[in-house]
């Protein structure tokens, strides 16, 4: 799964489809990237994202690329509206009274046109059966259903003690701390734990000549 000319592929390190959400926009290095700043970025996100088929992906490709525009549009709005509320709740218990800001995220999963159907497993050949969920798919819009139903299930499910931002000074990753001990700090080892190590080497070596 590539991704759309001139932007590298969509980072998903937050261990939650809600918090992969809220970092489609990002610095990964020193220019910022919004993986949904217009209609073909939302489809290839939700692509890479595994949300929605890919022949529901090509169908929609179809459509008047203005309407899949003001749909990325309504996702980014979306996006910075969640992104407040993490933020304001993160590295605590989530308390009840959260509930109260989460309107727009209701309205928007009450949109919903699924169902549910009985479909034989896959990729098992004892004729296990299995309930699955199924979007129609009527319009451009029904897109942010599945990016919805992440957020929704961010907040039922998470433990929001240990959602957390990454300690980098500069990065506004988001993540959830599943490892053990919940001593996670960065995005990664890779991009900001090793700019942390670097540079806590280098107060080090200047202090050392102090």
């Amino acid at each position: 799964m590539g991704a759309v000319m001139g932007r590298p592929p969509a980072m998903f390190i937050g261990d939650a489809i809600g918090l992969d959400f809220l970092n489609s926009v990002a610095t990964p290095v020193d220019t910022p990237v919004d993986w949904i700043e217009d209609g073909e970025g939302l489809l290839d996100w939700l692509q890479q994202a595994e949300l929605v088929p890919a022949d529901v992906l090509k169908r929609m490709r179809a459509a008047d690329p203005g309407e899949l525009d003001r749909v990325a549009d309504q996702a980014r709005k979306l996006r910075e509206w969640f992104r407040g509320f993490v933020r304001q709740y993160k590295g605590r218990p989530l308390p009840a009274t959260a509930f109260a800001k989460l309107d727009p995220l209701n309205r928007l999963l009450e949109r919903d046109d699924s169902f549910s159907r009985i479909v034989a497993a896959p990729k098992r050949e004892d004729g296990a059966l299995q309930l699955q969920r199924f979007h129609r798919w009527r319009s451009p819009e029904a897109l942010l259903l599945p990016i919805a139903e992440g957020m929704a299930q961010l907040v039922a499910t998470e433990d929001f003690s240990h959602v957390k931002a990454c300690e980098g000074p500069s990065c506004t990753l988001l993540f959830a701390d599943h490892t053990r001990g919940h001593a996670r700090r960065w995005c990664s080892m890779a991009a900001c734990g090793n700019r942390a190590k670097q540079a806590a080497h280098r107060e080090r070596l200047k202090a050392q000549r102090h």
